[in-house]
């Protein structure tokens, strides 16, 4: 299935493209200071100011309760907490002149899962809007940037009827500055936040064959989105993204 590619927001990623990172599944941005499951999370019901139709929710599992380690970004500025048996690729050298950080986590398969990156050079344009559906949403007071509180989101644009950028539906979880959408039709997905010199982002694209979702082989893309919210890798997926705080 290759619905996913091709679905990133029309943002300029200067300090990527240099890398040629730009087309691809985005890692959406950066997660909290606080400890997971401090902060209330939002679960939006399915169709609530949307105009994507989602199936309902089963209760969502706890995250893992191993061992967690703590990951630190190579300069030292920004750290987060993951599962033990996950791995972080932090490739020294391969970000472009102007420094910043970046790190990819793949779960025990070595499945990417999210990618952290700062001093991203970025902007946004609005040109068109589509249906979208917000799955759940959660302040992130911990990463506060000017009095902008970033937030944590899963959300969707498209749906079967009314196509999403580049004709496909697209579902992401990351960090975003942007306001909730209002209304039905919403712009691209933007999961980027104000980060010290620039911007950054942490999170990703939901892409089926990374995210594997037991028992959603056959159903459209959307609806096995949603189902992968109920998910223990989930759940700690946005544990480790809400996790995320200024190192030290």
């Amino acid at each position: 299935m290759k619905k996913f590619r091709g679905l990133l927001p029309v943002v300029v990623l200067a300090a990527v493209a240099a890398g040629g990172c730009a087309d691809q599944r985005p890692s959406p941005p950066i997660a909290e200071a606080t400890v997971a499951g401090t902060v209330p999370v939002r679960t939006v019901p399915p169709g609530a100011g949307t105009a994507t139709t989602a199936p309902a929710a089963t209760a969502a599992p706890t995250p893992t309760k191993g061992a967690l380690k703590t990951f630190t970004t190579a300069d030292g500025q920004l750290a987060f907490d993951l599962p033990a048996a996950w791995t972080v690729r932090d490739p020294a050298g391969e970000l472009p002149e102007g420094g910043g950080a970046f790190a990819e986590v793949a779960n025990e398969a070595g499945r990417p899962l999210a990618t952290l990156r700062t001093n991203m050079a970025t902007g946004s344009t609005c040109t068109e809007k589509y249906p979208f559906a917000e799955f759940e949403s959660q302040q992130l007071p911990a990463l506060v940037q000017s009095g902008t509180v970033p937030r944590y989101v899963f959300e969707t644009r498209g749906n079967s009827s009314t196509p999403g950028p580049s004709d496909t539906p697209a579902a992401a979880y990351g960090i975003t500055v942007m306001p909730a959408p209002s209304g039905n039709t919403a712009c691209p997905i933007f999961h980027f936040f104000t980060w010290p010199p620039t911007a950054a982002m942490f999170g990703a694209f939901y892409n089926p064959e990374n995210n594997k979702t037991p028992g959603a082989d056959g159903l459209p893309y959307l609806e096995q989105a949603r189902k992968y919210m109920d998910t223990t890798e989930y759940q700690n997926i946005r544990r480790m993204i809400t996790s995320l705080r200024p190192a030290g």
